[in-house]
């Protein structure tokens, strides 16, 4: 019986594993998928979540893989409504990493084979508690652990295993991403267009290339790299070009009753769903991992019988927070006209003047969650 199964090897997952396996325990991991996805999702990595890969063995390539963004811009109009620097949220590292995230996930791979972390392919579809762990039913397979995480994502077969109840809140909003060669002249600033049809987001990447993000009022997924440009023209006035596939996708807003059942604990969006605007998601999964870990470990040593209930409660404390925050930023984005416009602009610049604008940083590099 391993001392923990991980259920889930996306970033998340994978963060968690390793993190265990650094502080000595016996650790396997159980994903469904037959090979990682070669999309590239998430992208920005947020000061405390560095921190996280720097526990888990592999900030240090990371950043030399990734871009670093030390500031970011607010502009409507042409016109710089507010600008901050993220330096003045503090910590060892002073900026948001921009890396795709099956970069990530290949740096992570890689660490848990030097760390000797399995992970077997299989499906979950029950699980059974017992006195000393949990049974895990794997395509007919029965396997053991003393504790159980579910690092599954959204649809997680561990969390509804384990009769945690899953909750909407907040509303839904659809957006349209593709990637471009650079030919702005934002270089490493993050540039976020608050315009009167919508946000339109501009970060960079590796390679000398740009993720663009708009937010829109239907589905995007058939459409194509030159009709985003067009939307991101009319919008902003830059038209990329000789972009990549369109992605559209859906933002939703979930969060589970409860992370703790019995010897069953979830991690990331098993735990809590929230909009990706603000770059929230996976970052928020890795503090996750980087407070359970030495929960497990107390509780597996027998030294805190607590521990993983703290864990539960606070990290359901700090995703309520998050929760919030995201959908302000997404408010914030929402098409805009006339008085709400003008009020909308007026925040933005009041928030970027000292010290609100040192506030917004470590609000916006989720220092506090």
């Amino acid at each position: 019986m391993a001392d923990v199964a991980v259920v889930g090897a996306g970033p998340v997952g994978m963060v968690t594993a390793a993190l265990l396996a650094a502080r000595g325990m016996d650790v396997e991991i159980i994903e469904q998928r037959e090979a990682p996805s070669p999309h590239s999702r998430a992208i920005g990595i947020h000061p405390p979540a560095i921190e996280a890969l720097h526990r888990a063995g592999v900030a240090v390539d990371a950043i030399a893989r990734g871009v670093r963004i030390e500031s970011g811009e607010v502009r409507c109009d042409g016109r710089v409504l507010g600008s901050m620097s993220f330096a003045t949220a503090g910590g060892a590292y002073p900026f948001v990493l921009s890396l795709p995230q099956r970069q990530t996930e290949e740096l992570l791979r890689s660490r848990l084979g030097e760390l000797g972390v399995p992970v077997r392919q299989g499906r979950v579809s029950g699980l059974r508690p017992g006195r000393d762990g949990v049974t895990l039913s794997v395509d007919g397979v029965e396997i053991g652990a003393r504790i159980v995480v579910g690092a599954d994502g959204t649809r997680s077969a561990t969390r509804a295993a384990a009769g945690i109840a899953w909750r909407p809140s907040g509303r839904t909003v659809d957006y349209v991403m593709a990637d471009y060669p650079d030919d702005t002249d934002h270089g490493s600033t993050a540039v976020l267009f608050f315009e009167r049809g919508g946000v339109v987001e501009s970060f960079p990447l590796p390679d000398g290339r740009r993720r663009w993000v708009a937010m829109t009022d239907r589905d995007w997924s058939s459409a194509s790299s030159d009709e985003l440009a067009a939307l991101i023209a009319d919008r902003t006035g830059h038209r990329p070009v000789g972009g990549d596939a369109v992605s559209g996708f859906r933002v939703r807003q979930h969060l589970a009753d409860r992370l703790l059942s019995g010897r069953v604990v979830l991690v990331g969006d098993s735990a809590h769903e929230i909009s990706p605007i603000g770059g929230q998601g996976m970052n928020l999964g890795w503090l996750d991992a980087v407070a359970l870990a030495p929960a497990i470990e107390a509780e597996l040593r027998h030294a805190d019988a607590a521990a993983l209930l703290r864990y539960a409660t606070s990290r359901r404390r700090s995703a309520v927070v998050a929760s919030r925050q995201a959908a302000f930023n997404m408010s914030m984005g929402m098409p805009a006209r006339g008085a709400r416009l003008v009020g909308r602009n007026a925040a933005v610049r009041a928030l970027a003047v000292p010290p609100a604008k040192a506030l917004v940083a470590r609000a916006f590099t989720m220092r506090w969650l």
